[in-house]
């Protein structure tokens, strides 16, 4: 067995950057900026727009955190988004995920200018990378695939079974794993919460990447021998022993999952790292297309 090494391959990822950044700095090029709006004091998403700007400063870039009260109105959101899609300064954005009730999320979404999308959520973007055209990938799933491009993981020919369908993991990710090219070219199921009979599907997966966000849902009995997995899932477990009081657990059963698989991710260390990473190089892209 094989341990995809998130964390190890995020910080190889974010040297290279730092590498064409000092390139850019010795030529008096600008460097890539990054802003970052998050409305209300949801501890998780502050904690994440916190590491944002950290590996920002890392690898040479600007960054900008815009903090706005839980209170702030959809128009108020709106107004802020225009002002950074028309600012010369901001190669790309983010607005950091969940809203507060009184704010459309769609609505906001397609609002960003598709060229500063670095999340890669914009109808636009989601529609060229449905297409094989070159655009921004959402980050997560980007980040998977350089994780098996990297360890070089065969995926052609290959079942890859995707548990979840959401429109930031698993619904990309089943597009991805079957478009030409590596990694790719895969045969893809997707399964989800009214799949009958999931395990008679897990269990003939050569792939499976699960992003559903249930702890332990993916039990060895569900997994054929030598499969490669990706666990996407993120889950704080309630636990006294732990001196934070709780502890971060995958969808997948680590460690009876391990002793059949090739390749495994860990959580955490796996997925979660590389998904900075890629919103680096997303941004580093975004600049590129800008200058």
């Amino acid at each position: 067995m094989i341990l995809l090494d998130g964390k190890k391959v995020s910080n190889d990822i974010k040297n290279e950057i730092t590498e064409e950044v000092k390139k850019m700095k010795a030529k008096g090029e600008k460097v890539p900026h990054l802003a970052a709006i998050i409305v209300g004091n949801d501890g998780a998403s502050l904690t994440y727009v916190a590491s944002k700007v950290k590996a920002c400063e890392r690898v040479g870039f600007e960054s900008t955190m815009i903090r706005m009260s839980n209170t702030t109105s959809e128009i108020e959101l709106l107004d802020k988004i225009e002002e950074l899609n028309n600012n010369p300064e901001i190669d790309g954005f983010i607005i950091q995920l969940p809203l507060p009730k009184q704010i459309d999320t769609q609505k906001v979404l397609m609002a960003v200018d598709p060229d500063k999308d670095v999340d890669g959520f914009h109808p636009m973007n989601f529609g060229k990378m449905a297409l094989d055209m070159s655009t921004f990938i959402p980050a997560t799933p980007f980040g998977i695939l350089e994780l098996l491009d990297r360890y070089n993981v065969e995926t052609k020919g290959k079942h890859t079974v995707v548990i979840g369908r959401s429109h930031i993991v698993g619904r990309p990710m089943s597009i991805l794993m079957g478009r030409k090219g590596f990694p790719g070219n895969s045969t893809v199921t997707i399964t989800h919460s009214h799949t009958k009979n999931i395990t008679q599907i897990t269990s003939q997966a050569d792939i499976i990447i699960s992003a559903l966000g249930v702890p332990n849902f993916l039990k060895a009995e569900m997994v054929k021998d030598d499969a490669v997995i990706i666990d996407v899932g993120i889950t704080r477990v309630v636990d006294e022993t732990s001196p934070k009081g709780y502890i971060i657990t995958g969808d997948v059963d680590f460690e009876n999952v391990s002793k059949k698989a090739s390749f495994i991710t860990p959580v955490p260390g796996g997925v979660g790292p590389m998904t900075i990473a890629m919103l680096l190089k997303n941004t580093l892209l975004a600049r590129e297309l800008r200058h």
